[in-house]
């Protein structure tokens, strides 16, 4: 999506595409966080979460917590206000148990049989609105 706004620039076309994804139905924003936000990529991101606030639905998936999510946008305010439009009605909905991917073999099996028997239950959290 960023790439998309990025590119967007350069054909003069950036207008047109944020158009286009604050149109979305339903836009699912997938490992928010995961790694930093660059250059003019914390602007882009915050004019899409404005143009759809309070008008489309916005799902946003990521491994950090809620209050860790201005870290990453380069400019602190607008990383606030980003995420202060996000959280404004929203749904928060936490997850926590073991990972479905593919368990490791060999030296790293004992790690994760280590790990594994010190969690109990898996909890399955749901907080409506936060």
């Amino acid at each position: 999506m960023l790439s998309q706004l990025h590119a967007a620039r350069a054909t003069n076309s950036y207008e047109r595409q944020l158009a286009k994804l604050a149109n979305i139905d339903l836009l699912i924003i997938d490992d928010f966080g995961l790694k930093p936000l660059k250059g003019i990529q914390d602007e882009d991101f915050h004019d899409v979460i404005s143009e759809r606030y309070e008008r489309r639905s916005t799902i946003i998936t990521s491994n950090l917590d809620i209050p860790e999510w201005p870290e990453a946008f380069p400019n602190r305010i607008l990383g606030a206000a980003s995420v202060d439009r996000l959280r404004h009605g929203a749904y928060k909905v936490v997850l926590d148990g073991e990972s479905y991917r593919a368990t490791p073999s060999g030296p790293q099996q004992q790690k994760y049989n280590d790990l594994k028997t010190e969690k109990t239950n898996a909890k399955k959290e749901v907080n409506l609105p936060f």
